[in-house]
C-alpha cells in the first residue's frame, strides 16, 4: 500500500474544522508538514495537531522530500498557482471548491495535469456525504417519476463582517480572490450537486446584480441553465435577504412527486408522492469530508477510483462565469 504524507498549503477554518483531521483518519495516509503565509497559524496548527514541520513558504513545502501529495486549502484566486507548482513537482493535488477563481484558470490546471499524468482532486465533498447520496437516490429510483424541473433558493441576511470598510472585508467578498462574493462561494456546492444528478450544464444565464450596496461585489443573482439531458432549471440567490425569506433549499420537480432538500442546513429531506409526505433524516460523518478524502487516498493507492477530479469541477466554473457574465 502507498503512504500517503500530506502538505497542507493552508491552514485556515477549512482545514481546521471539515478537513485536516480526516486526512489522518484514514489508513495509510498522514500529515507531515502545512504551510501558511502567518508563521504563526502554521505554527499553532503544527503544534495543535501534532505536525512534524511548518512552513511560510509555499514552494519549500512542495519540495520537501516527505511530502508527495498536496492539499491546497487557500482561496481560490491562488488554487491554480499552488496546483500547478505541485504537479510539476509530480505530487498529487487535492484541492477546496472551486476549483480556481476562473473557468480559464481551471483550463490551465486540467491541462498541466494531463500533461504531466499527476491527478488533482477538488473538494466537492457533498457528491459523497450519505444525505446527498440518499437525494440522488430517490431521483434515480424514480420517486418522483421523470424529473421536469429543478429550482435552487437561497436566501440569507447580511453577515456582520459585510458591514466592514471595503479595505478589511472578508475575502470571499473580494472578486479578484474569490472569483466573485457569496454566490462564487456556495453555489458551486449546489451547481455541482445537481450535475452529479443530471449531468453537465451545456447552457447558463443570469443576472448579477449588488441591491444593498455593502460591498462591490454582487449580493442578487437570478439563474437559468439547461443539463446536457435537456433538463432545465432556475436558481435564485439572494445574501442581503431579511431573515423572514431565509432559506437554503433545492426542489426537484417530478411528473409522480418532488423532493425538497437543503445544501448547507442538511435539514430533513422531505418526498411527496402520491402516498404523501414523507420526511427522511440522514446524519453525515462527524468530518464531512472524510468520504470524499478517503476516496482520493484510496484512489491514489490502487485501492480505487475517484471522480471528483479536476475535469469533473471545471463545468461548475463554467457555469459560474456564465451567469455571472464574465464569460
Amino acid at each position: 500500500m502507498k503512504i500517503l504524507k500530506w502538505g497542507f498549503i493552508g491552514c485556515g477554518e477549512v482545514a481546521e474544522k471539515k478537513s485536516g483531521p480526516a486526512f489522518s483518519e484514514v489508513e495509510g495516509s498522514s500529515v507531515v508538514a502545512v504551510m501558511s503565509r502567518s508563521e504563526q497559524r502554521a505554527r499553532t496548527y503544527a503544534v495543535t495537531h501534532g505536525v512534524a514541520r511548518w512552513y511560510t513558504d509555499a514552494q519549500q513545502l512542495i519540495d520537501d522530500p516527505d511530502v508527495n501529495a498536496v492539499y491546497v486549502a487557500t482561496p481560490p484566486s491562488s488554487h491554480a498557482t499552488f496546483a500547478i507548482m505541485a504537479m510539476k513537482a509530480g505530487k498529487p493535488v487535492y484541492v477546496e471548491k472551486p476549483l480556481a477563481a476562473s473557468y480559464e484558470d481551471c483550463a490551465r490546471i486540467n491541462s498541466i495535469s494531463e500533461r504531466t499524468g499527476v491527478p488533482c482532486f477538488v473538494a466537492y465533498y457533498r457528491r459523497y456525504l450519505p444525505y446527498f447520496l440518499r437525494v440522488k437516490q430517490i431521483v434515480d429510483d424514480g420517486l418522483i417519476g421523470r424529473v421536469m424541473n429543478v429550482q435552487v433558493r437561497f436566501a440569507v441576511p447580511p453577515r456582520e463582517l459585510d458591514y466592514n470598510h471595503p479595505e478589511n472585508l472578508p475575502w470571499r467578498l473580494q472578486p479578484d480572490i474569490a472569483g466573485g462574493g457569496y454566490f462564487y462561494d456556495l453555489a458551486p456546492h449546489q451547481l455541482d450537486l445537481l450535475q452529479m444528478m443530471f449531468g453537465v450544464i451545456l447552457d447558463a444565464d443570469g443576472f448579477s446584480t449588488n441591491r444593498a450596496r455593502l460591498y462591490h461585489a454582487e449580493d442578487t443573482v437570478s439563474a437559468c441553465f439547461r443539463f446536457e439531458n435537456g433538463l432545465s432549471g432556475s436558481g435564485m440567490w439572494c445574501f442581503v435577504a431579511h431573515e423572514s425569506a431565509r432559506e437554503d433549499c433545492i426542489e426537484i420537480i417530478g411528473d409522480q412527486g418532488k423532493v425538497i432538500f437543503s445544501v448547507f442546513d442538511y435539514a430533513p429531506i422531505v418526498l411527496h408522492t402520491s402516498e404523501g409526505v414523507q420526511q427522511i433524516e440522514v446524519p453525515n460523518p462527524p468530518y464531512v469530508q472524510f468520504p470524499l478524502i478517503k476516496a482520493v487516498i484510496e484512489h491514489l493507492q490502487g485501492l480505487g477510483v475517484c471522480g471528483c477530479t479536476s475535469v469533473s469541477a471545471t463545468p461548475v466554473n463554467w457555469a459560474l462565469d456564465r451567469i455571472l457574465g464574465k464569460i
